[in-house]
């Protein structure tokens, strides 16, 4: 098994040493490095080259969504999860759009962590359902929809697949539910992000529900 290179990005110091004995305990991880600020994470980013960032949304002098668009201009290959509080639910939005590639809240067992780094070291996107229904109340109190959805050519074999990404499923399992292939499933997905406009799965949801391309 490939090791999956980790940066720890949290200004509280007692976090980051949880987060490392969790890490320490899960077969092909390891981190390489901590940060205390975005500001920190950066100068990393000169000497180190991380598979995975995990990122503290709420950090002083730079927070986790600037200090995620500045990280992907230096790496643009790093996958970012965001290490968030319920408190941080205002961020999410900004933090799907900066280019994040999945959350993960700081109340999760190792499990679950395990399986988010997993996904987005795999090109998939983390996103919970606690957090996609708290974005989905968010986006339904934000306003009409500002797309013309005739405009945009979606076609049906598209839009099975983006329901099932905005359910959570990943690839393989889009691709089981279809009797496809995840390669298939992959194009699918990479289509609908060049159609919307979108940076990533999580950003291609909220896309969708924001326009009504799909019934939440």
């Amino acid at each position: 098994m490939d090791t999956t290179r980790i940066i720890i990005v949290d200004d509280h110091a007692i976090f980051r040493d949880g987060l490392k004995s969790v890490i320490s305990q899960i077969e092909g991880f390891l981190v390489i490095d901590e940060a205390c600020s975005g500001m920190e994470l950066l100068k990393i980013l000169d000497k180190q080259a991380p598979d995975v960032i995990l990122m503290d949304i709420s950090m002083p002098e730079m927070d986790g969504i600037e200090a995620a668009e500045k990280a992907l201009k230096k790496m643009p290959n790093v996958k970012i999860l965001t290490l968030s509080s319920y408190s941080d639910h205002i961020y999410y939005y900004k933090a799907i759009q900066a280019g994040v590639h999945g959350f993960v809240q700081k109340k999760s067992g190792k499990e679950e962590l395990e399986k988010a780094i997993r996904a987005i070291n795999n090109n998939e996107n983390y996103f919970p359902q606690e957090i996609l229904r708290t974005l989905i109340f968010k986006i339904g109190k934000s306003g009409t929809a500002s797309l013309n959805n005739s405009n945009l050519s979606i076609s049906k074999r598209e839009s099975e697949v983006l329901q099932l990404i905005c359910k959570g499923f990943t690839n393989i399992e889009i691709a089981d539910k279809l009797n496809l292939s995840p390669k298939t499933i992959d194009n699918h997905r990479t289509n609908l992000l060049a159609k919307t406009g979108t940076k990533n799965s999580a950003h291609l949801v909220m896309f969708a529900i924001k326009n009504h391309l799909i019934q939440v």
